[in-house]
């Protein structure tokens, strides 16, 4: 049921599934998914959780963001890709989406990144760059937006990954220069 749903949600989106068509391809009645997960909602945030955790239970916190960005990178969207960031990204604007699953998981994410950095606002510094990595995706799986939507994986991570590194450092943030004397 979870593989059917997470193929539904990253085709259509959120707002455009239905129980109906993810209990059909699940092979299933509508009524079994209700009974195992409730309503439409809480099948997405297993959905969800269940990609997301998987990723972060198997991935060395030290290349948790790259695996992620690629996944985004090659991955996102495609109908025989996991379909976590598909999913994600298609239903971001949802008032219904899941919101404290989705808040969650990226918090257990950013408490990764958070972990590679000694800096006093190592926190801020990792939730700026699962800010990154989720713009990223909107931008190239969504809007399709040019020319990241068909810039080269590897090129991207290049960029991503040394900015990545300069954000993680401990040290101060350079900041504007407030007036001259």
């Amino acid at each position: 049921m979870l593989h059917a749903a997470g193929a539904v949600f990253a085709e259509r989106g959120y707002e455009a599934a239905t129980v109906r068509d993810i209990a059909s391809r699940a092979g299933v009645n509508q009524a079994l998914i209700f009974r195992y997960f409730g309503s439409k909602k809480a099948l997405l945030t297993e959905v969800m959780a269940e990609g997301g955790k998987e990723q972060l239970s198997h991935t060395p916190p030290d290349r948790l963001f790259e695996t992620a960005l690629r996944g985004v990178l090659e991955e996102g969207g495609k109908p025989d890709s996991d379909r976590l960031l598909a999913v994600y990204l298609r239903s971001i604007g949802s008032a219904d989406a899941a919101p404290d699953t989705v808040r969650a998981l990226g918090e257990e994410y950013a408490a990764a990144l958070a972990g590679l950095s000694s800096a006093d606002d190592s926190e801020l510094r990792a939730q700026l760059a699962m800010a990154w990595l989720l713009g990223i995706g909107l931008m190239r799986v969504v809007v399709g937006q040019e020319p990241l939507a068909s810039a080269a994986p590897d090129e991207i991570c290049s960029h991503v990954l040394t900015a990545l590194e300069g954000l993680l450092q401990d040290g101060e943030v350079p900041g504007p220069e407030h007036g001259s004397e």
